[in-house]
């Protein structure tokens, strides 16, 4: 069997997977079948967001990092997430861009509709602990699009400034 042709996007704003979420009932259960099948540290930390009402573990495996999501809360946003699916599964792809507004306009110009940051209650672009972020009401074969142009080191320094970090 031949490899598959690689074919460039036509989208040159997107320049990396930032991250992979999936929606997980239980993250620490899902983390350890992740060490037991693909040697992923057993000792990840799993953190607690109280502001977003979901427990994450966090960890890179073949160079893209992925997020294991679990609501705090029956009726959170992964556990609808599940419910409405019946099962786990990969919730979104959040794409790293150099210009956030350039990616949205050229989403949206192509039909995407933007939908609510359910941690911040935002539309559109707004600055998140890594960078400006903005989410797609509009799937790609049922998981979510999101896009962020992460800070840079200035940027970042403002953001933990204005947070008190």
């Amino acid at each position: 069997m031949s490899a598959p042709t690689q074919v460039k996007s036509d989208n040159p704003n997107v320049t990396a997977i930032k991250h992979m979420a999936f929606a997980v009932r239980d993250a620490k259960a899902t983390l350890d079948a992740y060490a037991r099948f693909l040697h992923v540290p057993a000792d990840t930390t799993i953190t607690d967001f109280p502001k977003s009402k979901n427990r994450v573990a966090l960890f890179y495996l073949g160079g893209i990092e992925y997020q294991l999501c679990q609501s705090l809360e029956a009726g959170g946003r992964f556990d609808a997430w599940i419910s409405e699916r019946g099962a786990e599964g990969l919730h979104h792809i959040c794409y790293e861009v150099d210009n956030i507004e350039k990616a949205l306009d050229h989403a949206k110009a192509q039909g995407a509709e933007l939908r609510i940051c359910q941690a911040c209650g935002v539309y559109g672009s707004h600055p998140h602990p890594e960078g400006y972020v903005a989410f797609l009401d509009n799937d790609a074969g049922g998981i979510e699009i999101e896009f962020m142009q992460v800070y840079t080191p200035e940027e970042l320094k403002k953001y933990e400034a204005y947070q008190g970090i």
